[in-house]
């Protein structure tokens, strides 16, 4: 008996844990979605203030109300390449 419970109360404990529970996306062929800065092409206005290469995030809500964070690099034509995505599924993202 006294293993059951403390087995029932080992599970418990376990399952208060974070998991983390979003995607995580990098690559060449990591395509814009609604929402990321460069979805339906370059933006019109350039960076040029930011030197070549600097790192530009990028946070929002996708169609099913997960946050997105994307990451972004300045290129030396000063458009933006999309270099990594993590989408958080749950609904307690703080990493």
């Amino acid at each position: 008996m006294k293993t059951i419970i403390a087995m029932t109360g080992l599970a418990i404990m376990l399952a208060g844990c974070n998991v983390y529970t979003g995607s995580f996306n990098t690559g060449p062929g990591l395509e814009p979605i609604p929402g990321s800065i460069t979805y339906g092409g370059q933006p019109r206005t350039r960076l040029t203030r930011a030197p070549v290469g600097s790192v530009v995030p990028h946070q929002f809500r996708n169609q099913l109300g997960q946050r997105v964070d994307e990451t972004y690099i300045i290129q030396p034509d000063r458009s933006l390449k999309l270099v990594d995505r993590r989408v958080c599924r749950s609904p307690f993202c703080d990493e």
